[in-house]
C-alpha cells in the first residue's frame, strides 16, 4: 500500500469537482487506510460498523506468503502484530497483514482514491441496532475514492473447513492487478475490501 500526504494531495483536490466543505474544518494527518464495505457505486449506506481502520502503513509491516511457517509457529510478525488463524489478511503483493482496528470512529473525514476525487466521508454514531450509517459528500461514489491499486481481503474458514491457512494460497497469483479481486483460497471465505486513504479529520 501506498502513503500519501493531505498536503502532497492539494494539487489534485484543487482539480477535482467542487467541495461541499471548508478546508480549514479539516486537519490533516499522515495517510491512514480504510478498510470499506459497500455498493461501489453507492453514495451512502449502511454497514460501518464492518469497516476496519489502519492507521500506519500495513503494507511495510506485512510478511511474506514463504515466511508463514515462521509466523505460524511464533504467532507473532517481526513487526509485532499477532497472527489470528482464523481471520487474517492479504494484500495484492500478497504480504500477509495484520488486521485493522475493527471500529472506525464516528466523525467526518476527508478521503481520496489517489486519482481524481477528495471528499468528506461521514461516519455516523451506531444506531439502537448496533448499525452505523456512512455518506459521501459531493455526489462521491464508493468507487470514485477507492485506491485502486491496494487490494485487501480478509480471509476466515468457510463452514466445515479443516484448513483454511495462507500456506494454501497460489503465490503465483501475486501481484493483484488494479481493480481485481483478490484470489479464492480452498476452504477459506474470502471478503475484498475497498481501500480509501484517509487524509484529514474535522478539526
Amino acid at each position: 500500500m501506498k502513503r500519501r500526504t493531505f498536503l502532497a494531495l492539494s494539487a489534485l483536490a484543487a482539480a477535482s469537482p467542487a467541495r461541499a466543505y471548508d478546508r480549514y474544518q479539516f486537519k490533516p494527518i499522515s495517510t491512514q487506510f480504510l478498510a470499506a464495505l459497500g455498493d461501489p457505486k453507492a453514495n451512502s449506506g449502511t454497514g460501518a460498523e464492518t469497516w476496519g481502520l489502519w492507521k500506519i502503513d500495513p503494507g511495510p509491516r506485512g510478511v511474506r506468503l514463504d515466511h508463514y511457517d515462521e509466523l505460524a509457529a511464533k504467532g507473532m510478525a517481526p513487526a509485532k502484530w499477532p497472527f489470528d488463524p482464523k481471520s487474517w489478511w492479504l494484500e495484492e503483493h500478497g504480504l500477509i497483514m495484520e488486521q485493522p482496528e475493527p471500529v472506525v470512529p464516528a466523525g467526518r473525514y476527508i478521503v481520496t482514491g489517489d486519482r481524481t476525487v477528495e471528499t468528506v466521508l461521514t461516519i455516523y454514531p451506531k444506531d439502537a441496532n448496533g448499525s452505523q450509517r456512512w455518506e459521501l459528500a459531493d455526489g462521491a461514489t464508493l468507487y470514485d475514492v477507492t485506491h485502486l491499486r491496494c487490494r485487501a481481503a480478509r480471509y476466515t474458514p468457510s463452514q466445515g473447513s479443516k484448513a483454511c491457512t495462507p500456506d494454501l494460497t497460489n503465490a503465483g497469483r501475486f501481484p493483484i492487478p488494479p481493480g481485481e479481486t483478490m484470489p479464492q483460497i480452498n476452504g477459506c471465505d474470502a471478503q475484498d475490501f475497498a481501500v480509501l486513504f484517509i487524509v484529514g479529520v474535522e478539526a
